[in-house]
This record gives structure tokens, C-alpha cells and sequence, in this order.
């Protein structure tokens, strides 16, 4: 039979239970805007909003990773998703911008989702760390955005 270990379930973190949160209250924030362009300039605000709420380090390349995605794929919009800087395409979000602290983890993470289009034969990347965002780094990210629209 199998060992006498039991391994259990022990469900979402605190941190990802207060993502699934925020991103409920996004939802419904969303639900209750007026146009399609008050509902645009109040997602860009609210991930203004959210950035500026980071610590230095990930403020810092969280700003800088807002500048280079709007500026290199201006089609993506910006919005919250789980309380993350995202950017969607048709309301689907492509890419998201993930911070140290928000998951306690030792680096920050530039994100691509399947809507992304990446795709390099039969493997390619969807998430890379970021320590530090530097001239070299925004040209790679605003080369990631724009295959990721194209």
C-alpha cells in the first residue's frame, strides 16, 4: 500500500488569497465604470495607482516596465489583474508585471500569458525575473511586447 504519510492539502496562501480578492474588487470596480474611455483612463489610473503603492525597488521597475510596454505595444491596455500592473489586448491580458513582495519572493517577474504570442517551436519562455531594470532589459522587454502583439 502507500506510506503512512499524509500529505494534505493546506490551500491558498494568505498572499494568493488576497490577490483573488483584489481581483474581485477590480471586477466589480470595472462593472460599475461609465464608457469604454472613462473605463480605460480609470485602469490606467488604478495601475498608476498600484505601482506607486510598491516598495523602491519594484516601484522602480514596475515604472519603468509601464513606460516601455505602453510605448512599444500602445494596443495593450493597461488594468489590474489580481492586483497586478497588467496589459490586455481585447480585454485579455497578454502581459503583467509581478513584484517581490507582493508573493514574498526575492525577485520581480515581467509575465507573459498564452494570449502572448511567443511561441518559439515546441518551448518557449513566459515569465522572466527581473533584479533590475537597465537600458539592455528595457530593449529586451520592448522587443517581447511587440512580438507578443504582433
Amino acid at each position: 500500500m502507500g506510506s503512512t504519510e499524509s500529505s494534505t492539502y493546506e490551500g491558498f496562501t494568505a498572499e494568493e488569497r488576497a490577490a483573488m480578492k483584489e481581483h474581485a474588487l477590480e471586477q466589480k470596480k470595472a462593472a460599475r465604470r461609465g464608457s469604454r474611455a472613462e473605463k480605460a483612463a480609470q485602469a490606467e489610473q488604478d495601475v498608476l495607482a498600484k505601482i506607486a503603492e510598491m516598495q523602491d525597488s519594484d516601484r522602480i521597475m514596475a515604472e519603468r516596465v509601464h513606460a516601455v510596454v505602453t510605448a512599444n505595444a500602445p494596443v495593450l491596455a493597461p488594468k489590474l489583474w489580481y492586483g497586478m500592473p497588467a496589459y490586455a489586448l481585447d480585454g485579455k491580458v497578454v502581459c503583467f508585471f509581478q513584484s517581490a513582495e507582493k508573493f514574498k519572493s526575492r525577485y520581480a517577474t515581467l509575465g507573459f500569458s498564452d494570449q502572448a504570442n511567443l511561441d518559439e517551436g515546441p518551448m518557449w519562455a513566459a515569465g522572466f525575473a527581473l533584479t533590475e531594470v537597465t537600458p539592455e532589459v528595457e530593449a529586451r522587454i520592448a522587443a517581447l511586447v511587440k512580438q507578443a502583439v504582433s
